[in-house]
């Protein structure tokens, strides 16, 4: 019993480290599987410690130090880039089907003075009740595709925003006026859940979803990008690691809160266990707070972002 738990933390650990997720073949078992990797990590090292064999204990106790080394960096903070343009405040929350709690989201996006609030599995009798709890007040300015349920709610009005991908995988996306000419291009995502483990067309769609979305700015001109939302993915995909070799910055990465959970099983009160949820910022963008908060009859966390924005090319070039 030993070596076949020492063999399957290493079989684990192998198939991170090569991102086995990238190959068709094995992806729709593994990706499922590689969400779990930090609990992965802390159960090889404790591992290490309590099985009785010294082969198996140092199996597993390499395997857990590879592990770590890949989870670790996202619980240290990392230096920002300097940006001198206006503070923007985002809030990403997945409803579930529309049962999540009104009155919890509209009262955080009161207690943050959010700017942008990002929803996903939202349903028209959401739309209602959030409007009915005081929504529209704080954020007027709305874009809502009931088709695939997702919405966009902003304190600044929102234009037309990217095309990114084909219309079966684009998500819904708005440019963001701010006041003073400055704007800031909106992504909100919802990729399809690559489940069940043995179903190879939903894990397709699933990376499909995630490839369609648009790296950062290639140009300083261009408003930077915010993808925000339930990306179903956590940093172990190979998927969302393309994003971030981009140049997307993790927001939570960033400020070293990149393993705080944001999904847990219902009932209300179980503990996280997925850190599923993201806010990927422009690498230009300065990060300054983000937080994790409950969102009642919600399977999911709400995620909080505070960052800076680079200062637009042409007021760069007044100020000059």
């Amino acid at each position: 019993m030993s070596w076949l738990a020492a063999g399957g933390l290493a079989c684990y650990g192998a198939a991170r480290l090569a991102g086995a997720d990238r190959y068709r073949r094995s992806e729709a078992p593994v990706v499922p599987l590689l969400t779990f990797t930090p609990q992965v990590a802390a159960a090889a090292l404790l591992g290490s410690l309590l099985l009785p064999r010294r082969g198996p204990a140092a199996t597993a106790l390499v395997s857990g130090i590879a592990l770590a080394a890949v989870t670790a960096p996202r619980a240290i903070r990392r230096p920002q880039p300097q940006a001198d343009g206006p503070v923007l405040r985002v809030i990403t929350a997945n409803l579930l089907h529309g049962r999540g709690s009104a009155e919890a989201v509209v009262s955080l996006v009161r207690r943050r003075s959010a700017d942008v609030l990002f929803l996903q599995e939202l349903t028209e009798t959401a739309v209602s009740q959030l409007k009915q709890a005081g929504l529209t007040d704080l954020l007027p300015h709305e874009m809502t595709d009931f088709t695939r349920g997702r919405g966009l709610y902003a304190r600044f009005p929102l234009t037309d925003g990217l095309r990114a991908g084909p219309a079966d995988a684009a998500p819904l996306t708005a440019r963001l006026e701010l006041p003073g000419g400055q704007r800031a291009d909106l992504v909100c995502v919802h990729a399809s859940p690559p489940k069940p483990p043995w179903s190879r067309a939903n894990v397709a769609r699933w990376r499909e979803e995630l490839a369609a979305l648009p790296p950062p700015a290639a140009c300083p001109a261009d408003p930077p990008r915010v993808l925000a939302g339930d990306f179903n993915a956590s940093v172990d995909h190979a998927s969302l690691r393309r994003l971030l070799r981009l140049g997307h910055a993790d927001a939570a990465c960033q400020l070293g809160h990149g393993l705080i959970p944001t999904w847990g099983p219902e009932p209300a009160g179980r503990p996280g266990l997925l850190t599923i949820d993201h806010v990927l910022v422009d690498p230009r963008c300065a990060v300054r707070e983000v937080s994790v908060h409950p969102l009642p009859s919600s399977d999911h966390r709400a995620v909080y972002a505070e960052f800076q924005l680079p200062l637009a090319v042409e007021r760069q070039v007044s100020r000059a």
